[in-house]
């Protein structure tokens, strides 16, 4: 089978190559050419523009877009619908607002073109082991391109599959998203409250490695722990900044407008945002407050 991928940066240009080895043909297309040609190192068909990436494809067509969410996705998408017919197919890859794929689906729907929304998980990791993929899907272009899932897939039978109608892809993997801040939030607790029991100079690398087998708390997230404190115990290399991609923030917001509590995730949510917050204000006022009703003592700044 063959499919145009556009957008390769580190997880596209994995997910090119993966397809590549499956034995598929895949035309890469990337605004920086030094992508495009690592791409055709790897097997794949070069193309230095979305017209030329249409024009190597044979109809139906099939275009993956795996570029970042926002207006990026939403000018790349126009321009290739302005390229091919009716028939082809549009994947939107990334991690896009679930609200904006249902849209997309019925814009296209009224040119004849299809779209499918696939939340993509795996990370760098997916050359290897393979891409979790929830698809959302309002026609039938999901099983005339089920092979291209089967290969991306950790194998042809599991891993993947079509979740619901258009936008039920990215709403999935939007919640798939908050589940894992509350995951990585619990173990970067835990292993913050091991670190501050001096006493016991606890061995973390070590503590995890342990818990990866036969543990109720092993997972891949707690696989990565372990490497990354195996690499620098007291990770010293990094600063205790987090960000956030966009998908907590909307996974936070739905349980709202659907009043279902999600107050773990919440949570972990707002802890990312106090990592950015050298001195935050706050904290400031808790400790002023502390001063005026009991006399407590303050930290003056620069002492």
């Amino acid at each position: 089978m063959e499919i145009g991928m556009i957008g390769l940066g580190r997880m596209g240009g994995a997910m090119a190559e993966r397809l590549v080895r499956g034995g598929h043909r895949v035309v890469a297309y990337d605004p920086q050419d030094a992508a495009v040609d690592t791409a055709i190192q790897r097997g794949a068909t070069g193309a230095s523009s979305l017209e030329q990436l249409v024009e190597q494809l044979p109809q139906p067509r099939a275009a993956w877009v795996m570029v970042p969410a926002g207006q990026t996705t939403e000018d790349t998408i126009n321009s290739l619908a302005n390229l091919i017919s009716g028939g082809d197919t549009i994947i939107d890859g990334g991690n896009a607002n679930y609200k904006d794929s249902a849209r997309r689906s019925a814009e296209l729907k009224e040119r004849g073109i299809s779209f499918l929304d696939a939340g993509t998980s795996g990370g760098i990791w997916g050359l290897e082991e393979g891409y979790s993929l929830m698809v959302g899907d309002d026609s039938d272009a999901f099983a005339r391109l089920e092979p291209i899932f089967q290969t991306l897939a950790p194998g042809s039978d599991f891993g993947y599959g079509r979740v619901g109608p258009a936008g039920a892809g990215h709403f999935v993997k939007m919640v798939h998203n908050g589940i894992e801040y509350g995951l990585m939030q619990a173990y970067a607790e835990g292993f913050e409250l091991m670190k501050a029991k001096g006493e016991f100079d606890l061995d973390l690398a070590k503590i995890a490695q342990i818990w990866r087998h036969g543990s109720v708390v092993r997972s891949w997230l707690l696989d990565l722990t372990a490497a990354a404190l195996d690499e620098d115990p007291d990770l010293a290399g990094i600063e205790a900044y987090v960000d956030d991609s966009g998908e907590g923030r909307w996974t936070v917001e739905e349980s709202i407008e659907l009043a279902v509590p999600t107050p773990v995730i919440a949570a972990s949510l707002y802890a990312r945002f106090r990592s950015r917050q050298g001195q935050p204000f706050g904290v400031k006022l808790l400790a002023a407050m502390r001063n005026q009703f009991g006399g407590h003592a303050v930290k003056k700044a620069g002492s």
